[in-house]
């Protein structure tokens, strides 16, 4: 029998724990960079586009993600999303611009500079996480009131949970070991005139296509092959 890599979801939607996630249900976010943390190291990152759910976290960057996170879950690890809500500045830029904001509009509200930072559905998730009160004025912000909101918007953190099932996700993950096929012929190392195509192949790729692709080239060369 050729070697079968234990199968799981690939390119799936994640549970995280808590409520935030559905706190903001059906809110996209653009333009982020999500990092995955294992056992508190960053092994991972994407930059794009993702969307909360009401069980956690979806879209085409948790999408690319997912392998790693299945697999880090699969081998007991705590597994946290970081997202980082304004990549294009680094954190020294982002506080210059707190900055900024807290100078030029001392007089309004802490609500008011998260409108301007934020969409609408997280600004009551980021006032109850930092527990800075939404009427307080800009100018009574403490140095570590600006600290924690500069780290919020760089590391928005939710802790995974989990993930969706077999039936949620776009492809799977291990399969026939690529070791035992003859990459010219798909052909089985093993047992001659097997064939192998597809999915049925320890091979998955990023979304986009690239799956489609993948089945369409072996199943072409499996079926030339057979048919020479």
């Amino acid at each position: 029998m050729p070697e079968i890599i234990f199968l799981s979801p690939s390119l799936v939607p994640l549970t995280t724990a808590g409520d935030t996630a559905a706190k903001l249900q059906g809110l996209s976010l653009k333009n982020v960079a999500a990092g995955v943390w294992c056992d508190g190291r960053k092994v991972a990152e994407q930059f794009g586009e993702m969307l909360f759910t009401h069980y956690g976290v979806s879209g085409p960057i948790i999408f690319t993600l997912s392998r790693t996170v299945v697999a880090s879950l699969d081998r007991g690890q705590r597994v946290r999303l970081c997202i980082d809500l304004k990549p294009a500045l680094d954190h020294g830029a982002l506080d210059q611009r707190l900055l900024r904001e807290i100078d030029a509009h001392g007089k309004q509200e802490f609500k008011s500079l998260l409108k301007r930072l934020l969409p609408k559905k997280l600004i009551p998730v980021f006032i109850e996480q930092l527990e800075i009160p939404g009427d307080k004025k800009l100018s009574q912000l403490r140095i570590e009131d600006r600290k924690r909101l500069r780290l919020l918007l760089k590391e928005f953190a939710l802790e995974v949970s989990g993930h969706r099932s077999f039936e949620e996700a776009i492809v799977t993950a291990g399969g026939v070991s690529t070791d035992e096929i003859q990459p010219r012929s798909m052909e089985s190392k093993r047992v001659a005139g097997l064939f192998f195509a597809g999915e049925i192949i320890d091979i998955d790729a990023d979304t986009g296509g690239f799956n489609l692709q993948a089945a369409f080239s072996t199943g072409w060369l499996a079926g030339r092959s057979m048919a020479g």
